[in-house]
Parts: structure tokens; C-alpha cells; sequence
């Protein structure tokens, strides 16, 4: 509805009036004046008191209409853009729920960004397991993506860059100017050489922990509100989710490639210990069988290196049982149950 429309009864009814008065004015003037007699006079003037009562009357009921209908239109409008995120959340959802690789289901996802949040670009950056590197992925809003798998574009030391700042504080960052951050941070002043003036960097935080930030640019100056933090703050943490999923996935898949391999090493082991161990013992016999030095030297040969591939087995039973220890306490730290009967634990504690 058009929001004019009061504004242009008010202005007729007021009109109107004026016309009113320019056409008695004239009438007044033709007849040779104001009329002298007191009846005549005492209508015109009730007439008149009684038309500036409706007329004030009028516009002040077209304001009230006018501010309630304004009001209607606001809360429409509000319940509009949050039915905007809610679908845009819904859609995080439904691609991540398909997507375990998140810089896929990002790409996917960077082209609906834009229009909660209106910019040019929207960034994407993962914290390596080592916590030193950030890897960047990036999304162009007004081109079709052309690369059906998304690869890093720049590899960012966690140090002396902004998003390197944002995972250390959790904490979002808006800077409308990148003149004020291209000299401390290396990141901003890549993108302030690309041509772009504001950025809003929203961190990826989950249990805790952030593993990333979620990046909003723009070519435009003084682009970026405090309220597009709250819209992109409910993605970013969909995203960290869906992130540290995944490496608990890699880290339950590692977890059960190590137990085969331990198992495997076990059992290689207690076969080759065995014949190891009856080789041995028939090179004891014939040492004692045949007192030949020379053959003895030989069978003393033999039952070095066979003492010495018993050690190589038992550091590689170590050695497995470490790497299982290992992977078995990162996914313990994500809370990840590792079989069935382990998650029927964690539900019924």
C-alpha cells in the first residue's frame, strides 16, 4: 500500500477548505462585502467553525490510520526479513544435512548469503588442524561459480591477520574502512589491493572452540550494520558445526583404520613370533646337534636377526597401540562415541 495516499487525503481535505474560502472570498467581494446582518453572519461563521472541526478532525484521524498503518507495515516487513532467515537457515540445514564437506556446502550456499547480507563477496576460512594456517575459500554472489569442486585460495598465517585476530577473540569484527586495518593485518590489505572497502568477519565457534570465520565483503564504503553481525552470526555457527563434524568424522574413520591396522599388526606379529620363535629353537638343536664352528657362527647369525625382527615387531606393536591411543583421545574430546554401545551410554547418562 501506498504510504502517500493519507498523506494526499489531508492535503484535499485542506484544499477543499481553502477553495471553500477563495470561492466566498469572491462571492463576498461581488456582493459588495462581508454581509452586515448579524444572522447571515452567525451561519457563515458556524459554518465554518463546523467545517475547521471536521477538517481537523479528519486529518487526525488520517494521522492515527497513518501511524497504525505504518506500524503494520514495519512489523510486515520485519516479519518478512525473518522469514527470509529462517529459510535461509533452513537451507544451511538441508545442505549441510547432505554435504559432510563443508567447502562444498559452502559454495552451495554463498549465492543465498547475499541476500540477508548485501555485498560482493563472501569468504569462507578454515582453521588447519595444527592451528598456525587459515584457509581461505571464496564466493563470487553475481557470477556463477564455474568450479565444481571449491579449492583454497590463499593459505593465511594465523598470525598478523584479521581472521587470525577474530578465531583468537571470538569475537565478530566490522570494518567499514580497510584503510584502518590494511596496515596491521596482511589479509585486509589483500583485499583493500582487490578493490573492496568494508568487510565483516564473523567468527565459526563451536563447543567453545573456534575453527574459522565467516567473511562478508563489499566494494562499497561504511556498507556493514551491527544488525548484518546478528543475521550471520546463527550460519556461522551452523558452519562450525557442520565443520568440527566433519573432522570428527575423519577423526572416528582414522580411529577405526587404526584399530584394523592394530589388529592386523597383532596378529602378523603373533604369527611370525611363532615362527620366529621355532626357528629359533631348531637352530638351538642343531647347534647342539652339530658342534661345527662354522656352522655355529651361522646359526648364531640366524638367531640375531631373528631376535632382532622380534624387536622391529614389538615397535610396531608400540607404535600402533600409540597412533590408536591417540586418535581414540581426539575423538573422546569431540564426544563422539565411537561404537553403538558407547553412544546408548552417552544417551542414557
Amino acid at each position: 500500500m501506498n504510504l502517500r495516499s493519507p498523506r494526499a487525503a489531508v492535503v484535499a481535505i485542506w484544499g477543499l477548505v481553502a477553495a471553500f474560502a477563495a470561492i466566498q472570498a469572491v462571492a463576498w467581494t461581488i456582493a459588495g462585502g462581508v454581509p452586515r446582518r448579524p444572522g447571515v453572519l452567525v451561519q457563515v461563521v458556524a459554518a465554518w467553525i463546523v467545517m475547521l472541526i471536521l477538517a481537523a478532525v479528519s486529518t487526525a484521524r488520517i494521522d492515527r490510520l497513518n501511524a497504525a498503518l505504518s506500524l503494520n507495515i514495519d512489523a510486515h516487513t520485519a516479519t518478512l526479513d525473518e522469514v527470509k532467515v529462517l529459510q535461509m537457515h533452513n537451507a544451511v540445514l538441508q545442505i549441510l544435512s547432505r554435504s559432510v564437506d563443508v567447502p562444498l556446502a559452502f559454495q552451495a550456499l554463498a549465492s543465498r548469503l547475499v541476500h540477508l547480507v548485501p555485498c560482493d563477496r563472501v569468504g569462507l576460512a578454515l582453521l588447519s588442524e595444527n592451528g598456525e594456517e587459515l584457509q581461505t575459500y571464496t564466493a563470487r554472489v553475481d557470477t556463477e561459480e564455474r568450479r565444481t569442486r571449491p579449492r583454497p585460495d590463499i593459505v593465511f598465517k594465523s598470525d598478523r591477520t584479521a581472521l587470525g585476530a577474530v578465531v583468537r577473540s571470538r569475537e565478530p569484527l566490522v570494518l567499514n574502512n580497510l584503510n584502518d586495518g590494511a596496515a596491521d593485518f596482511l589479509d585486509i590489505n589483500v583485499l583493500q589491493t582487490a578493490g573492496f572497502a568494508s568487510v565483516v568477519l564473523v567468527p565459526l565457534v563451536a563447543k567453545g572452540r573456534a575453527v574459522g570465520t565467516l567473511n562478508v565483503v563489499s566494494r562499497r564504503a561504511q556498507a556493514f550494520e551491527p544488525q548484518h553481525i546478528e543475521v550471520l552470526m546463527p550460519v556461522a555457527e551452523m558452519f562450525a558445526v557442520a565443520y568440527v563434524a566433519q573432522q570428527l568424522q575423519i577423526a572416528v574413520g582414522k580411529h577405526r583404520s587404526m584399530e584394523t591396522m592394530s589388529d592386523l599388526t597383532l596378529s602378523i606379529a603373533t604369527e611370525i613370533n611363532s615362527a620366529l620363535q621355532t626357528i629359533i629353537g631348531h637352530c638351538d638343536l642343531l647347534e647342539r646337534g652339530y658342534p661345527d664352528p662354522s656352522l655355529q657362527r651361522d646359526l648364531a647369525m640366524v638367531v640375531l636377526q631373528a631376535q632382532r625382527i622380534s624387536t622391529l615387531l614389538e615397535k610396531m606393536r608400540t607404535a600402533a597401540h600409540e597412533r590408536l591411543k591417540a586418535v581414540a583421545e581426539t575423538v573422546n574430546q569431540g564426544g563422539i562415541p565411537s561404537s553403538p554401545e558407547a553412544y546408548g551410554e552417552r544417551e542414557s547418562s
